[in-house]
């Protein structure tokens, strides 16, 4: 059986770059924290912990060490609780959702009125909404032109979560589009999200089954595997290579590889590996 490995797949530079700050902590000794998990990846997460750098619920949690914003970001609020206490404080935020953020409270100035096109719940989207609302917008958030609120107004800004698809972001500004609302929308997909969606579904549609590497609870990562799954009815999701069933590739002369944006080298190639054996 064939191996074929997307074109674009695993850690993004946002999530690399998390991961590197986390390390460097580690190795320092200082009893660092995040806010919540890292990245949305249980295994860095628990190699982590390990490593003596917790996840925490909140800033209470946290005891006298270094705090570690994680990649998804963080609330205003909660970054001014981190000053207040005087803890030592390291921004692992990607900068593109970063960049998201400050797009969401510059469109509830100009706008009064923000629509996140996300996943509500999520933390990067909790987030965008504090930033909207502190801002002074009223903000709703909606994963699909059906969750739109009946009274939209007549102008909104729009503003997505970094892991979106680009067809969901186009559906709900036609949607407001169609209702006669004037839209300043901001594409703050991430690039590499779009790249690793864009060579999955080339991906799923070149083998016999494909197996999607990532943390069931990363949106990106189950995003990926609902891409895969509309091409290839064979898709499969794990996490690590323990979770592989043989069964799943009789009859398969092919099989593809790709993982979500949050994870790392290292776990792809342990998944590649027991698949190769088989």
């Amino acid at each position: 059986m064939k191996v074929m490995l997307a074109r674009h797949a695993g850690a993004c530079y946002g999530v690399q770059r998390a991961l590197d700050m986390a390390l460097a902590a580690a190795e320092e000794g200082d009893g660092a924290a995040t806010l919540g998990p890292l990245i949305h990846n249980p295994q860095v997460v628990a190699d982590l912990k390990r490593r003596g750098v917790r996840a925490v619920e909140g800033v209470d949690d946290v005891g006298g060490g270094p705090v570690i914003i994680r990649s998804h970001g963080v609330a205003p609020a909660v970054r001014r609780l981190v000053e207040e206490r005087g803890l030592p404080l390291i921004d692992a935020t990607c900068p593109h959702v970063a960049r998201a953020q400050k797009a969401a409270a510059e469109l509830a100035r100009r706008c009064g009125r923000v629509i996140v096109v996300g996943e509500a719940g999520h933390p990067e989207v909790e987030g965008l909404v504090a930033y909207a609302r502190e801002a002074g917008g009223e903000v709703a958030v909606v994963a699909s032109p059906d969750d739109l609120p009946e009274d939209t107004g007549e102008a909104a800004g729009v503003v997505v979560q970094t892991t979106q698809t680009r067809e969901t972001l186009d559906a709900v500004v036609g949607a407001l589009s169609e209702h006669g609302v004037a839209c300043e929308v901001k594409n703050t997909i991430c690039f590499a999200t779009r790249q690793r969606q864009e060579a999955a579904a080339a991906l799923a549609g070149e083998v016999d089954a494909i197996v999607v590497i990532g943390g069931r609870n990363s949106s990106n990562t189950t995003r990926l595997a609902d891409i895969c799954a509309a091409v290839c009815a064979r898709t499969h999701h794990v996490e690590g290579p323990d979770e592989i069933d043989p069964a799943w590739f009789e009859g398969c002369g092919t099989v593809g590889v790709t993982a979500g944006a949050s994870t790392p080298e290292s776990q792809i190639a342990a998944v590649t590996a027991r698949l190769e054996e088989l």
